[in-house]
């Protein structure tokens, strides 16, 4: 499944919105932001505040994999695409690069909120 085609949904109940490249759908869980599969997505405070990059590369990356977006998603509204230091494009929102956690094993889990004081569960 592609970064893009998310689904949203709310605390009253889940609406499928159509997906597309231009403008990603993102699902909401109790107030979170997650992937297509339901997991948790997440905020990095020592992220650039002009939202140019990501701070997290490496070892980081490892354990904080970016959400990633294909060569042909275009940003739109408060969904953004940053440039990682290896080339590769990362979704952003809200001016935020957001990542999964490795030690999420389902959906639903925010293992990584709180982690360090840096990282925080990203919400709408």
């Amino acid at each position: 499944m592609r970064p893009y085609n998310f689904l949203l949904s709310t605390v009253a109940g889940m609406a499928l919105i159509t997906a597309c490249a231009t403008q990603p759908p993102v699902q909401t869980m109790s107030s979170v932001l997650t992937n297509p599969g339901g997991m948790t997505l997440y905020t990095f405070d020592k992220d650039p505040a002009d939202a140019s990059k990501s701070a997290c590369n490496g070892d980081c990356a490892a354990k904080w994999p970016p959400l990633m977006a294909a060569a042909s998603d275009r940003a739109s509204g408060n969904y953004g695409i940053v440039t990682r230091d290896d080339g590769s494009r990362q979704w952003a929102y809200k001016g935020k690069p957001l990542y999964l956690w490795f030690k999420d094993q389902k959906p639903g889990d925010m293992t990584g909120d709180g982690v360090n004081n840096v990282w925080h569960a990203a919400k709408p």
